[in-house]
C-alpha cells in the first residue's frame, strides 16, 4: 500500500467548511484523511504500492504479464496510468490497461485477473487500485469534503496448482443511477469550458441518501452471492474487508450477513474512502494486524460509481509473514481450473 504522508483531519475541515468532528464521525465513523501534495498523483501512489506488491511476491517487472489499475482519477485521459506503472516497474513483455469501476475498482480487478488467468492467457498479473479523489472535491462542499481521501493498494495474482484463491466473484451494475454519482464534466459529453468551470461541474457530485440506500442493499447481495459461489455462508467467513466508505453502511451490511463485529475490518476512521484504493489498503493493513493467516475465508466486497458492485470470495493461502518495510499485500493465488 501507499498513502500521502498529509493528514486532513475533521478539525481541519471546521476550518473549511460549516462542520464539526462529532458530526463527521457520527455520520460517517472518519476522523482523518490523506491528501495528496502536488508531487504526488495517481501514478506515482499506484508506482510505490506496484513496487512493494512485487517485492514482497519476490517477483520483478519483467516477470509480470499484465498490469491493471483500477482508477476513477488517471494521471491522464490517456494514456493509460496502468501503462506509466508498466513502464516503471520495468515490465517490458506486460500488457496494461486501465479499468474504471468507480470505487468498486479494485475487486472488479480481481475477478478479471482471475478471469485472465484461468484462461491461460497470463500467469502472473498486478494488480494496483489508485485514486487521488481530492483532485475532483469541492473542499467547501460539506456532503463529499468529508468523505473522501488519497491512497493505492496493490497485489500480484498467480496461476497455482495449489486449491485455493479466489474461489468466486460477482460483478453487477445498474447505469439507471449513472448520476447519483459523478463528475458531471470533462468527458466527450460535456467537455471542459469556462462555463463548466464556473458551474463547479468538473467536482465529484454525490446524492448521498441515494447512494447510503443503494450501498446497503448491493453489499450484502455482492457479499452473499460471493459466499454462495465459494460453497461457504457469510457467518463462516473469517474475516470481511468491505469498501471504506462509511462505518454505519459497513455496520448495517456486517450485521444483515450475521457476521460477528470481531470478523469485519474497518480503517475508515484513519483513511476516509479512498475510491479503488480501499480494498487493498484495508487487506494490507489486516495482514499486517495480525488478522489473516493461511486457510482463511475472506470476502472482499465494493460498491461505488457506475452505479457499481462486486464481491470476491477467496481462501488466503499466500505467506503472510512480516516484512521490514512498509504494509504489503502478499501474492493471491489463483487456481488454473475452477
Amino acid at each position: 500500500m501507499a498513502v500521502p504522508p498529509a493528514v486532513r483531519t475533521n478539525a481541519d475541515l471546521e476550518r473549511l467548511v460549516e462542520t464539526t468532528d462529532a458530526w463527521i464521525v457520527e455520520r460517517t465513523g472518519i476522523r482523518e484523511r490523506r491528501i495528496a501534495s502536488p508531487d504526488e498523483s495517481t501514478f506515482t501512489l499506484g508506482r510505490d504500492a506496484a513496487v512493494a506488491a512485487l517485492e514482497r511476491a519476490g517477483l520483478r517487472g519483467h516477470e509480470i504479464d499484465l498490469v491493471i489499475v483500477a482508477t476513477i482519477t488517471p494521471e491522464y485521459s490517456f494514456p493509460a496510468t496502468a501503462s506509466l506503472i508498466q513502464d516503471a516497474i520495468g515490465a517490458p513483455r506486460a500488457g496494461a490497461f486501465d479499468l474504471g469501476a468507480g470505487c468498486t475498482g479494485f475487486v472488479y480487478g480481481l475477478a478479471v485477473a482471475r478471469g485472465m488467468i484461468e484462461s491461460g492467457l497470463y500467469r502472473s498479473v498486478l494488480l494496483v487500485g489508485s485514486d487521488t479523489l481530492s483532485r475532483v472535491i469541492d473542499w467547501t462542499d460539506r456532503a463529499t469534503s468529508v468523505l473522501f481521501g488519497d491512497g493505492a493498494g496493490a497485489v500480484v495474482l498467480q496461476a497455482t496448482d495449489q486449491p485455493g484463491g479466489l474461489l468466486s466473484s460477482v460483478l453487477g451494475s445498474d447505469g439507471s443511477g449513472a448520476d447519483l454519482l459523478c463528475v458531471p464534466a470533462g468527458g466527450s459529453r460535456r467537455p471542459a469550458t469556462e462555463e463548466t468551470l464556473r458551474a463547479g461541474q468538473h467536482f465529484l457530485s454525490m446524492n448521498g441518501r441515494e447512494v447510503y440506500r443503494f450501498a446497503v442493499n448491493v453489499m450484502v447481495r455482492a457479499a452473499r452471492e460471493a459466499a454462495d459461489g465459494a460453497g461457504i455462508s457469510p457467518s463462516d467467513v473469517d474475516l470481511f474487508i468491505p469498501h471504506q466508505a462509511n462505518s454505519r453502511i459497513i455496520r448495517s451490511a456486517s450485521q444483515t450477513l450475521g457476521v460477528p463485529e470481531d470478523r469485519v475490518f474497518t480503517n475508515v476512521e484513519r483513511y476516509g474512502n479512498t475510491s479503488a484504493g480501499s480494498v487493498p489498503i484495508a487487506l494490507c493493513e489486516a495482514i499486517a494486524a495480525g488478522r489473516v493467516t493461511p486457510g482463511d475465508r475472506l470476502v472482499l466486497v465494493g460498491f461505488g460509481a457506475g452505479l457499481t458492485w462486486a464481491g470476491v470470495a477467496m481462501e488466503w493461502t499466500a505467506p503472510v509473514a512480516p516484512t521490514p518495510n512498509a504494509l504489503r499485500p502478499a501474492v493471491v493465488s489463483v487456481a488454473k481450473t475452477r
